[in-house]
């Protein structure tokens, strides 16, 4: 007899059902788990909402309402940082929509990127990023890919002086920019940096997120998912009887040994379904694994 293959959502509704989904402790009061942004103090909610791909869409009253609802999902599960970029077309204008639209703007960490080169064309960039976004105040500037690092990170910083912007860092997506990234952490030092990393990219667990860690920078993390690769690996596979103690589906598995290593202040995973918006929330509660269970998943990936 063959086997069905479960879909994501299937697992989720499985998993509600036998009350396995949320892993929350009894009667506790339900809180995100949070970290301290090193320069600050401040507090960021693990888990965060990628835009790349799936904010870009035409704004009409159905894409407004969908993405609405996962960002209402994210705010009220308190979580609050949302990463975008002009690189993603139409995504700042969709969240200045949403905001429009009558999504609180104060509980929200938006972070967006300027993408360009030259100071003039970094200042116009960064201009028009605020007016789609309908706010006066970026969160989080980041220089995006590297590009014209020097440049941009100067008038991100006299912006700061302004109040325009609160946050300043990097982004990358590759691991082979690991090397250009960390030079450029020591030299300018930004309060922020983003990579890649994840069961199926570890490379930066071998030396840059010690180094971040040992800067005080805070480190988001993209691709948590791997482009959906680790999704293919476990296809039709249920997650193993250890991994259930911590995890209620194989999303919440990938995300929790992200934001269980020491180093990073908030994964942002990105979707444009509100079931996969909660069931990616719920990875920011109860159990993270400790670090031999850390070994274990890696070695479990690496067998499949």
């Amino acid at each position: 007899m063959t086997t069905p293959l479960w879909t994501r959502r299937d697992a989720l509704i499985a998993a509600a059902a036998l009350g396995v989904a949320p892993v929350t402790g009894g009667t506790e009061e339900r809180k995100m788990i949070d970290r301290a942004i090193p320069s600050s103090g401040e507090r960021l909610p693990v888990i965060g909402l990628g835009t790349y791909r799936v904010f870009d869409v035409e704004s009409t009253p159905a894409e407004i309402a969908t993405r609405r609802e996962i960002v209402d999902l994210l705010l009220g599960e308190g979580g609050s940082l949302i990463d975008t970029s002009p690189m993603y077309n139409r995504s700042e204008k969709v969240i200045g929509d949403i905001i429009e639209a009558g999504a609180p703007r104060e509980p929200m960490f938006i972070a967006t990127k300027v993408w360009t080169d030259g100071r003039d064309a970094g200042i116009e960039q960064m201009t028009r990023s605020a007016k789609l976004m309908n706010t006066d105040v970026i969160d989080l500037m980041q220089v995006h890919n590297l590009r014209d690092t020097r440049t941009h990170m100067r008038t991100i910083q006299e912006w700061q002086e302004q109040g325009r912007i609160r946050y300043n860092g990097f982004t990358h997506y590759r691991a082979s920019a690991l090397d250009a990234l960390e030079s450029a952490v020591k030299t300018h030092q930004p309060q922020f940096v983003q990579i890649n990393y994840s069961l199926g990219e570890r490379e930066a667990d071998e030396r840059f997120l010690p180094m971040a860690r040992d800067m005080g920078v805070a480190v988001l993390v993209n691709r948590p998912y791997q482009a959906g690769r680790l999704f293919s690996a476990v296809r039709g596979m249920e997650i193993p009887g250890w991994g259930k103690e911590f995890a209620a589906s194989w999303g919440q598995f990938f995300l929790k040994f992200i934001i269980s290593h020491p180093a990073v202040t908030c994964v942002i995973p990105a979707t444009s379904k509100p079931h996969h918006m909660q069931d990616n929330l719920e990875a920011g509660f109860g159990r993270l694994p400790n670090a031999a269970t850390r070994d274990r998943m890696v070695e479990f990936m690496k067998a499949l």
